[in-house]
């Protein structure tokens, strides 16, 4: 089985997330070592990927790595943290800022079919 939680770089995203989404929904947290809320919502999203215990995968992308800021344009991210939600090579959702737990499942819910 795939890591749940995974880096992934401007250079595997397609692979990495976009052709993965068709097998199992990926959530892909963009955030930054500078930004508070975004280390406030880490250990959030990586409890709602245990409790879905592999229906759901969570790449992590360090905005200020390398070119991966290139990917923040691609999908127009003002802000950090910004979650997009991908199914079958879609973005089916999207958030910014940290949120507690039971908002993270209840925004999945609403966008996915699983439990």
């Amino acid at each position: 089985m795939a890591e749940l939680i995974f880096d992934t770089h401007l250079e595997y995203f397609d692979r990495d997330v976009i052709e993965a989404s068709h097998t199992r929904p990926i959530l892909v947290d963009f955030w930054a070592d500078w930004c508070p809320p975004c280390r406030a919502l880490t250990p959030v999203l990586e409890r709602v990927i245990a409790h879905y215990a592999g229906k759901l995968q969570m790449a992590k992308v360090e905005v200020d790595e390398g070119a991966n800021m290139k990917l923040a344009g691609r999908y127009e991210l003002r802000g950090f943290p910004t979650v997009l939600l991908f199914d079958k090579g879609e973005i089916v959702g999207r958030f910014s800022s940290a949120h507690p737990e039971h908002w993270v499942r209840d925004f999945i819910g609403e966008h996915l079919d699983i439990e």
